[in-house]
């Protein structure tokens, strides 16, 4: 993994991507204490960082690969991203899909031209019929968080960020299946300018946090959080990449959550989702830490339920 990967990556996905606007507000650098630059990603293609990640993969594909077409399994935004990544490249996407999953998610990813096949919802029914399309259509498995294409797809969020911001001090992430945090730390890593990484997580899922702390990867026993987005665990490939390069992972009470996803909307008049609050609400948590500090706050997507508001 070397900085040219990224820097590569940022080119070849550029046609199927927005370079997504960075935000300021006076009113909440009062309330922390802290010089904020928010990149929105709520306003990426398909309203998701994912886009980037999904673009980038199916890129990397041989011609044999994308006549083939692709395949994962998601209940929501990887699903979207893969979708209209897909479409806009010519290439065949089957969407393994709980049938749980919002039905506003099912039609986005309808909408986006991806073909879904609805499965229990389990992690084991999941990839149990993700594997048998495998099997029969000859498509490329791509897993939303733990492939490095993937990873490297997330990073170009925070390659764009420290070009247009290139002395933060810090950039906060919320973690989730580890994709966007990985790829962020190796985009600081590499541009970076004694800039740190900082996750955000739920602690009713502090899977990566206990990580950090036990040296291999953990699990959750409940996924009782608003923050839909963060249910997912770290994978075998992000891990390292977080081990080695993310400072640390502040946890988050739910209100925290609903609070910070409050301010945003209100005082920004943008909308964001829960998952994407959580890496503000971290700042908020210990902002005495970072008094008069340069911080950046990647708001990964703006793809809430609007029937079903937390205000």
């Amino acid at each position: 993994m070397t900085k040219d990967d990224l820097k590569n990556c940022c080119e070849s996905i550029k046609p199927y991507i927005h370079r997504t606007p960075i935000f300021t507000s006076s009113l909440l650098n009062k309330i922390s204490g802290v010089q904020l630059y928010f990149k929105c990603e709520n306003f990426q293609k398909m309203g998701a960082f994912k886009m980037r990640g999904a673009a980038s993969a199916i890129s990397k594909l041989s011609k044999a690969q994308k006549e083939k077409g692709v395949v994962t399994h998601s209940s929501g935004n990887f699903a979207q991203a893969l979708s209209l990544a897909a479409n806009g490249l010519g290439v065949k996407a089957y969407i393994v899909m709980p049938s749980n999953a919002p039905q506003v998610k099912k039609d986005a990813v309808k909408g986006y031209g991806g073909e879904i096949i609805e499965c229990p919802p389990t992690l084991e029914e999941r990839e149990k019929a993700a594997t048998k399309i495998q099997k029969k259509k000859g498509a490329t498995f791509l897993h939303p968080s733990n492939d490095i294409d993937v990873i490297i797809g997330q990073g170009t969020a925070a390659v764009e960020f420290l070009e247009d911001q290139p002395d933060l001090d810090y950039i906060f992430a919320p973690v989730g299946g580890g994709g966007l945090i990985a790829g962020t730390a190796l985009a600081v890593h590499f541009y970076g300018n004694g800039c740190k990484v900082i996750g955000g997580e739920p602690f009713a899922v502090d899977d990566a946090y206990r990580s950090l702390q036990s040296g291999k990867i953990e699990t959750n026993e409940t996924t009782n959080t608003i923050a839909d987005g963060l249910k997912t665990q770290l994978g075998d490939i992000n891990f390292p990449i977080i081990q080695k390069h993310v400072s640390e992972i502040i946890r988050v009470e739910e209100q925290e959550i609903i609070s910070a996803m409050r301010l945003i909307w209100e005082r920004m008049k943008i909308i964001i989702e829960p998952s994407c609050a959580v890496p503000f609400a971290a700042l908020l948590r210990e902002k005495d830490r970072f008094q008069y500090k340069k911080v950046g706050i990647i708001l990964s997507g703006g793809n809430v339920d609007i029937e079903n508001l937390p205000f």
